[in-house]
């Protein structure tokens, strides 16, 4: 069964061109659900039974998995045994009488403008890397970019005087994003005074590089996010897609219509875009009980 998960993996990354991330999720996800299978004397797609699958999501929440972990990989399962039937490899389907858990709508946690200024205003500029965080805080505020978007961006990408940034977002997709002219003034300012000291030379092309001179990695951007929370006192848990769904929310609070936020996230369904909505009705509610005679 391992030799059709090979399979199935090269599948995803030349067919659906999916990223390395979702690779490695789904490939982690199904190497243990096999793992499993193969525990419990299951070895062949045939022999699969729904009570197989059923007795494997149940264990998934003995260790501790959250609804919203179980219901991922219900997910990558089900797509691997669609796969599976596609190629004619089997008729078998475990899935099909499988139901997702139901998640709750959790919202986002979002900052306020206020909250958000405040993060923008505490790194040091006067020090190299300062400036440069200085520009990956404006920049993430101002595009909505996601981590992974933000460390691949290139230079080349960044078209001031257009005010757009091209980015590539999940399983290389394009798209064009307005940037503020705040945040095209950052990156000018750490371009011009920080990079080339950092870059030492080698000419990548990538925007924001590390003290060594390299890409930064994601979980240095979730540090910098982080500690310039702190220092601003915030107490909320903010992240990198924090700042993202503020961006989003601050536009929709602002007037912009949810397909140019669709858009400009660079989601493919639109339902993915309407959570954001939830949090604009709470606003709305919010500013209601504040200012109705009757709120």
């Amino acid at each position: 069964m391992k030799e059709h998960l090979r399979a199935y993996i090269h599948f995803l990354r030349l067919e659906k061109n999916a990223s390395p991330n979702t690779i490695s999720s789904y490939n982690l996800d199904l190497t243990r659900y096999l793992g499993y299978l193969e525990a419990q004397g299951v070895r062949s797609l045939e022999k699969i039974s729904d009570r197989n699958l059923s007795s494997y999501l149940a264990s998934l929440y003995d260790v501790g998995l959250s609804r919203r972990s179980v219901a991922r990989n219900l997910s990558a399962i089900k797509m691997f045994h669609k796969f599976l039937g596609g190629e004619g490899l089997t008729t078998n389907d475990p899935t099909q009488n499988i139901e997702t858990p139901k998640l709750s709508k959790e919202l986002p946690d979002v900052l306020t403008q206020d909250e958000m200024e405040a993060i923008l205003q505490q790194p040091n500029t006067a020090e190299k890397l300062g400036m440069r965080d200085k520009a990956i805080l404006e920049t993430m505020y101002a595009t909505g970019m996601r981590v992974s978007e933000i460390i691949t961006l290139k230079q080349s990408n960044v078209h001031s005087a257009e005010g757009i940034v091209r980015v590539f977002g999940k399983g290389s997709k394009e798209r064009l994003v307005p940037i503020g002219r705040s945040a095209l003034d950052w990156i000018s300012r750490y371009t011009t005074q920080v990079r080339t000291a950092l870059s030492k030379g080698r000419g990548q092309d990538t925007v924001f590089l590390n003290a060594r001179g390299t890409p930064m990695s994601r979980m240095t951007v979730w540090n910098i996010v982080r500690a310039n929370a702190k220092k601003s006192g915030i107490k909320k848990d903010v992240h990198p897609h924090t700042i993202r769904h503020s961006f989003a929310t601050h536009l929709l609070e602002g007037g912009a219509d949810l397909r140019s936020v669709q858009e400009m996230l660079g989601h493919a369904d639109i339902s993915t875009t309407q959570i954001y909505t939830h949090i604009d009705r709470e606003y709305l509610k919010e500013v209601h009980r504040t200012f109705h005679p009757r709120g």
